[in-house]
């Protein structure tokens, strides 16, 4: 009997891109709702209950009204919202995060899908703080380059109409109050005692994300220079599909010197960098901000939770 799964919120960003990796697959049902219901909550109440596993791909609101109507215990939810993300009661969608995570994701029927810019902000810290390297309170920033499409529909719109050209065509830094909607989950699931004083940029092209996190090596809990701290992170994701560290000073993975945020576009996969010498150091992260920044993620969460293989359906 085929798993069934549902995609609450499907015209939006992420809901299309699930739609279209859930198309590829033969072993799941999928339940669709009539488009004339799709703000019912009755009809959606029916299939959220009915489904395996729903995807809510909503505004924050809608996504927590969604999960209110859920009333079958054994109804897995995957909120790729901001809403659950620092909730204690949800399980955080990172399966790489550490090794109990994978059996969160598994064994909670409530999961929060991570951020973009959260995930390659985490994923390269996470470790180091875990390690005492990093201390939990060290004055961290961060500053971040995205693609559009991670602005939505009404951003991809905008920067896909040819009247704004001219007014588009250079990068944007945004969120000058420095209270990003992902800062709070960035701090929470890094385990740092202070907000992380972040600044993103969005750029024009479609998809396609740099991280970058600068650190005094001085100010670590060990002494430790930039090609330790690769090795450090080498360690914590070896064996991990979709995780590649790149190795130390290698200019293959670079092109005259400049990094690529779009090569890993169109894969789950997230690339570590780390730059810099005795004094100073640069993690960076490069992903896929519509894939394992979102709906790649959902997908991986999905399997994971289903007990199928996490990369089933994903490169």
């Amino acid at each position: 009997m085929k798993n069934t799964v549902f995609v609450d919120g499907q015209e939006g960003t992420t809901g299309l891109q699930i739609n279209d990796y859930l198309s590829k697959r033969t072993d799941l049902e999928i339940l669709k709702i009539d488009p004339e219901k799709r703000k019912d909550p009755e009809a959606r109440r029916i299939l959220l209950n009915e489904a395996d596993v729903s995807f809510l791909c909503l505004p924050d609101q809608a996504a927590i009204e969604s999960a209110s109507l859920v009333t079958n215990s054994k109804a897995c939810i995957i909120d790729a919202s901001t809403a659950h993300r620092t909730h204690p009661d949800w399980a955080y969608g990172i399966p790489e995060l550490n090794k109990n995570q994978r059996q969160l994701i598994r064994n909670s029927h409530q999961i929060t899908n991570p951020g973009c810019y959260a995930t390659g902000f985490v994923m390269a810290l996470y470790p180091l703080v875990q390690a005492g390297l990093v201390p939990r309170d060290y004055p961290v920033t961060c500053n971040a380059i995205s693609g559009y499409s991670g602005g939505g529909k009404k951003l991809i719109e905008k920067y896909e109409n040819p009247e704004n050209y001219d007014s588009l065509k250079s990068p944007r830094y945004y969120s000058f109050k420095l209270l990003h909607k992902h800062v709070p989950e960035m701090q929470k699931v890094a385990g740092l005692t202070d907000k992380p004083l972040f600044t993103p940029i969005v750029c024009n092209y479609y998809k396609g994300m740099g991280v970058s996190i600068p650190l005094y090596t001085r100010l670590l809990g060990k002494k430790l220079n930039a090609s330790d701290v690769r090795e450090v992170l080498a360690e914590y994701y070896e064996g991990e599909r979709f995780v590649k560290v790149v190795p130390f000073d290698s200019e293959a993975y670079l092109e005259n010197g400049y990094m690529n945020v779009e090569k890993r576009n169109g894969t789950n996969v997230l690339d570590i960098f780390v730059f810099g010498n005795d004094e100073h150091i640069m993690l960076m992260s490069r992903l896929d901000n519509l894939g394992k920044g979102a709906s790649g993620a959902a997908i991986q969460n999905m399997n994971l939770h289903l007990g199928l293989d996490e990369g089933l359906g994903l490169e």
